[in-house]
């Protein structure tokens, strides 16, 4: 057996992460509702929680019930103690967000993408993140960090190894970015981003395992397993989008045939007959609300192969709950039914019971909220002991 060790400090460490976590999950609740979430000792509880207070980081309200003797204090995480931006970059444009610390949108604002040359790329992002730092309200941490969205394969180091959709290969935009606007950055999959938006924020904040699913420009994954992002064993899972569901279908840019994004995301757009008058998710969904057949047919297609692909996941993860966000999450109405009904006839039986399938709370925006997100955990810093 692998032992752990460690000093005083990080101990300590570990514990005001676990106390600081506890209240963002459980607030409002009391010094001894922490105790007894986790397990540790009153008196820790409360040495921690006056230090998160010093820090701006927890605050105080008025008392709570009381169940015999005096009322306790209830505490508060402090959301609006600094801010965060998240970006999301998509085929042809750019999503970019100012949140509170606790997700809520301060401000928000949308790029046109026309090219994907890194140059040109680094140049809006760039624009785009100092206009939203810019509408910062004050607070006693400012601009926390930048967490960016990318549908593309990153590493730990934020570097992007391989992005098809957007031509990008082994591109280290996390060291760029932080040359140009000097305030930490945070890369992840757009997928994983969108994961912890909803996990924290939206559909799945009450679940424990959940498989979300961007469908957008091309389709991801991001699977949390009891709360905890899974990235597999070099961080790359989740690349579902690339899965063959067409054993010899379409040319994919990735170099395989058949991928699921092919005839499930919006590149579905592409090969639609006859053509269509936009390749905008939102606008396509104006249509289908007036009554276009044709988008509605395409929309109940592009729903039947979602299903297809949720089916093998779910058989293959047996998740408690499917979150389905990225911008086709816009055209439910005309998607969820086949969706749902594919599903139903071809899941195994024991996975289907008690799993459920719902669309982002959070709608197109789970990824750039997730993403500010990943800047907002950054700071504060939680710790994570392995035996590894």
């Amino acid at each position: 057996m692998t032992s752990i060790t460690g000093d005083q400090a990080l101990v300590k460490k570990i514990n005001r992460s676990i106390v600081l976590n506890t209240i963002m999950r459980h607030a409002p609740l009391s010094r001894a509702k922490v105790s007894t979430i986790t397990g540790l000792n009153k008196a820790t509880v409360s040495n921690l929680v006056q230090e998160l207070c010093d820090h701006h980081l927890v605050e105080e309200i008025g008392p709570g019930e009381s169940s015999g003797g005096r009322k306790p204090r209830l505490l508060l995480f402090s959301g609006r103690a600094g801010s965060a931006v998240g970006i999301e970059i998509r085929l042809s444009q750019m999503i970019g967000v100012l949140t509170d610390l606790e997700g809520n949108i301060l401000f928000e604002r949308e790029e046109q993408l026309e090219r994907h040359d890194l140059d040109f790329v680094l140049k809006s992002m760039t624009t785009l993140i100092k206009a939203l730092m810019h509408e910062a309200p004050p607070s006693p941490y400012g601009v926390v960090g930048v967490g960016v969205g990318v549908p593309g394969m990153v590493d730990g180091e934020g570097n992007i190894l391989f992005a098809p959709n957007l031509g990008w290969e082994m591109v280290p935009l996390q060291q760029r970015l932080e040359e140009e606007i000097g305030v930490s950055v945070t890369i992840d999959n757009e997928a994983n981003a969108g994961a912890q938006g909803e996990f924290r924020f939206g559909a799945g904040r009450d679940a424990e395992h959940v498989l979300y699913i961007s469908a957008g420009s091309g389709i991801g994954s991001g699977i949390m397993i009891h709360g905890e992002l899974y990235k597999g064993a070099r961080g790359y899972a989740g690349e579902t989008g690339h899965m063959s569901i067409e054993a010899d279908g379409m040319a994919c840019s990735c170099g395989n045939r058949g991928c699921w994004e092919l005839y499930a995301s919006e590149k579905a757009y592409t090969q639609a007959s006859p053509p269509l008058p936009s390749h905008r998710t939102r606008q396509l969904a104006d249509l289908a609300h007036a009554g276009d057949k044709d988008v509605i047919s395409l929309f109940a297609g592009i729903g039947r192969f979602l299903g297809i692909g949720i089916t093998n996941l779910v058989n293959s993860f047996n998740p408690q709950r499917v979150v389905i966000g990225g911008p086709l999450a816009d055209a439910r109405p005309w998607i969820s039914s086949a969706l749902e009904e594919v599903v139903a006839q071809r899941t195994l039986p024991y996975h289907r019971e008690r799993m459920e399938i719902t669309f982002a709370e959070l709608g197109s925006r789970s990824t750039v909220i997730g993403a500010a997100y990943l800047a907002v955990s950054q700071f504060l810093g939680p710790v994570r002991v392995s035996t590894l």
